[in-house]
């Protein structure tokens, strides 16, 4: 945003963290310390990476491989559909000039701290989402729901 324009800074949230049914399930993953940040004036601009990248809600659950793709449990390579997402989000971003996004725990577009290892088994690695990568080499700083 210009200086001046009396606007607070814009933050991309994970729009399933403000309620949007959007997760894989059909359901949303509302935060209280989301909600909270926009109760206390935060410019909160949502965006479902997944969604903008053209899947369905609900939609099968999906990891990222080992190689980087994005697969379902299925074997269906759902990549594209994730990086058309990430870069939906990042043109967002650049858009409303944002610097910083809160992103939904461990999914395979915004995990940003860790996601499931890619094997549908609910383990845990280090690591991030294909949404959360390009926005953090876009530059914005990356925090999760949990984070807040």
């Amino acid at each position: 945003m210009p200086e001046g324009s009396g606007l607070p800074p814009a933050i991309v949230v994970s729009a399933c963290l403000l309620g949007v049914r959007c997760n894989h399930l059909g359901q949303a993953s509302r935060s209280e310390a989301v909600e909270a940040m926009r109760a206390g004036g935060a410019r909160l601009v949502p965006i479902c990476p997944e969604v903008a990248g053209g899947l369905p809600t609900p939609r099968p659950a999906a990891e990222v491989q080992a190689d980087g793709s994005v697969c379902t449990a299925d074997g269906a390579d759902v990549s594209v559909f994730y990086g058309r997402g990430a870069a939906a989000a990042v043109a967002l971003a650049r858009a409303v000039g944002a610097t910083e996004a809160v992103l939904k725990a461990r999914s395979p577009s915004c995990g940003c701290h860790e996601i499931y290892d890619g094997t549908f088994s609910r383990r845990r690695v280090p690591g991030e989402g294909v949404t959360a990568r390009a926005l953090r080499e876009a530059g914005l700083a990356m925090r999760s729901e949990e984070d807040l």
